[in-house]
């Protein structure tokens, strides 16, 4: 009877305990995705006022934005794509990086990007928006992210998004907005928790 007093201290406290590594256990391991935006698409040759036809560089910004609260984000190559014609990506036209760096956490980046579309259908294109319409191209975008709290970092997580971007007769994007690559996986949640943590847990069931 008299260890009746000291078990039921020793339960009250170990479920506190427990209560406590699960909530700190939820906000150190969930985590968000970052965002991918492209901003300020141009396209010299469509422009027709310019009636700059030789010009075949295409130019964007690529915006990063990292929501997380407390996580900072490793970002492997950033590879990027471009193609004519949307989502059925009719024609490739080029390619570029950009190199592993890394963001802290609630920080946004701005990648500046140029690239040669040395196969670029400028006459069907001009014939598309001489008519007052848009033509299409799509954005795909490929890289791998490791995520950085105070005590580690998480694996790799491979990410892959897209969108397509309107581009009118001034060689720029339709309503000048921000347009977002998106993904059509699933979004990050909870990782596994690391050694550490399961350690913890097995010393709590110890102590108790």
């Amino acid at each position: 009877m008299p260890e009746s007093p000291r078990c039921c201290r020793c339960c009250i406290s170990f479920i506190f305990s427990a209560g406590l590594t699960t909530v700190f256990l939820w906000l150190n391991l969930h985590i968000d995705h970052p965002n991918y935006f492209i901003q300020n698409f141009q396209v010299p040759p469509l422009n027709l006022t310019a009636h700059d036809t030789r010009n075949a560089t295409i130019a964007f910004n690529l915006k990063l934005a990292n929501g997380n609260k407390d996580k900072g984000i490793y970002y492997d190559e950033v590879n990027i794509a471009l193609y004519y014609g949307g989502i059925n990506r009719t024609i490739a036209l080029g390619n570029t990086s950009i190199p592993p760096f890394y963001q802290g956490h609630k920080k946004k980046a701005i990648k500046a990007q140029t690239m040669e579309a040395r196969r670029f259908p400028l006459q069907t294109a001009l014939k598309e928006v001489s008519n007052n319409r848009t033509v299409v191209f799509q954005v795909d975008l490929a890289t791998a992210v490791r995520f950085k709290t105070i005590w580690w970092k998480t694996k790799r997580h491979r990410m892959s998004v897209g969108g397509d971007v309107h581009v009118n007769r001034e060689g720029m994007t339709a309503d000048n907005k921000d347009i977002e690559l998106k993904s059509s996986g699933a979004e990050f949640g909870c990782y596994h928790t690391p050694a550490a943590m399961l350690a913890l847990v097995v010393l709590l069931l110890i102590l108790c």
